[in-house]
């Protein structure tokens, strides 16, 4: 089981293999993959850092432990009907995000993302809403 935040829900989705640092990008990349393919897989959602946050590098400012951060969070959880402690399959979460999310809730939910601006998010959810699933990182 992973234990993931709220906005880490919406980073898998847009993930491409560019990260903070090589630990960090190593640590995304094993559990996007494990994800894709097995998506039965279980996921505790969990308030502040996470199984990513452990391999954010020590660079001087937690981004980790924002306000912000937080709020991105549990916007994300109310969208997706979801609640800090629950249990849920992947699979699940792609079938909310199915439900009840379009690309451009992106624009919103993340504006203060400094990813936000590659799009790849919005072509994250575009994949779920078309039933492909997470993409492929090698």
């Amino acid at each position: 089981m992973f234990k993931l935040r709220g906005h880490h829900l919406f980073c898998l989705l847009g993930y491409r293999g560019m990260g903070y640092s090589e630990e960090y990008v190593e640590n995304m990349t094993r559990l996007h993959r494990t994800l894709r393919e097995n998506p039965k897989i279980k996921i505790q959602l969990v308030k502040g850092p996470d199984q990513l946050c452990e391999k954010y590098p020590n660079s001087g400012i937690y981004h980790c432990q924002d306000d912000n951060i937080y709020e991105r969070d549990a916007a994300i959880l109310e969208k997706l009907g979801l609640t800090i402690g629950q249990i849920v399959v992947w699979e699940d979460i792609e079938l909310r995000i199915r439900r009840f999310i379009v690309p451009s809730d992106i624009q919103r939910v993340c504006e203060s993302c400094s990813w936000r601006s590659y799009g790849v998010c919005e072509e994250g959810i575009q994949e779920i809403l078309d039933g492909k699933g997470l993409r492929e990182v090698k």
